[in-house]
């Protein structure tokens, strides 16, 4: 069990099987090699399933207390949410790009290694720490797919071959990140009440997840008066993306993260 809980030797192995599984199904035309190329990444997300569970029974919570189990969450929801997106839309690169980020979530925790304690302090142990995470967790690996096709988009809008449904793919992504976002907020409210006797606080955490949320609902907005936009919504979801992972992990290493109660890692 010790073995399996061992990062390194769940991370490593998947993070080949994926890289095997993209070159496969990047690099060919032959459905049979293609189908291979999918079968290794749905075995790196099944494998890396398979270690998140049994982590949560050996640590007996939920692991996402720490920046680096976050991680774990966020590697698992967008190669999950890249893999449907495949199938779903027939996007072949959206499975490469998932997946390739998904890699590099779990390569900043190999190289920064999380201490898997079992202690929650107070703050952490309520029941609204689990729905709240987890929903913020996915909504961030559904706008992150977003993002993906805003990338996308923006070389091709630069290229002159910009295709309108690469934006329509994005607008239902974030309307389904946008509604767990909102859920996520008001989550955190319920949480905040019942641990610190307050729904808002101005926190910086808490600053900066509403201003992630009103960039999201402009973006929202801006689409359903500018159909024909293209260029500026896709800046305007890209940069919305940055404030997201400026609210995820990077208020950790702002000086405002003094001020803040929502510090618990800075893994």
């Amino acid at each position: 069990m010790e073995l399996i809980l061992n990062f390194k030797y769940i991370a490593l192995p998947v993070i080949i099987i994926w890289i095997i599984g993209v070159i496969l199904s990047l690099f060919s035309d032959k459905k049979l090699i293609v189908n291979i190329g999918n079968a290794f990444v749905l075995l790196g997300i099944f494998s890396l399933s398979i270690f998140i569970s049994i982590l949560w029974i050996k640590l007996e919570r939920a692991p996402m207390r720490t920046l680096g189990e976050t991680r774990l969450w966020y590697s698992l929801f967008l190669s999950i949410i890249g893999t449907i997106m495949y199938y779903k839309w027939k996007v072949k690169w959206s499975i490469t790009f998932s997946i390739l980020l998904s890699i590099l979530f779990l390569a900043v925790n190999l190289i920064h290694p999380e201490n898997f304690q079992k202690t929650l302090m107070p703050a952490l142990q309520s029941y609204w720490f689990v729905p709240h995470v987890i929903v913020y967790i996915f909504a961030y690996a559904i706008l992150g797919a977003a993002t993906l096709l805003a990338i996308k988009g923006l070389i091709l809008a630069y290229k002159k071959r910009f295709d309108n449904i690469i934006i329509t793919y994005a607008d239902n992504l974030v309307y389904i990140g946008f509604s767990f976002l909102t859920f996520g907020l008001l989550f955190g409210a319920l949480w905040a009440k019942e641990a610190w006797g307050s729904y808002w606080t101005w926190d910086p955490k808490e600053t900066w997840s509403f201003i992630t949320w009103l960039l999201y609902l402009l973006y929202i907005h801006y689409r359903y008066f500018n159909r024909k936009a293209e260029k500026t919504p896709l800046w305007l979801l890209s940069l919305a993306f940055l404030f997201l992972m400026i609210c995820w992990f990077g208020i950790n290493y702002l000086p405002t993260a003094a001020n803040s109660v929502h510090t618990y890692s800075q893994g």
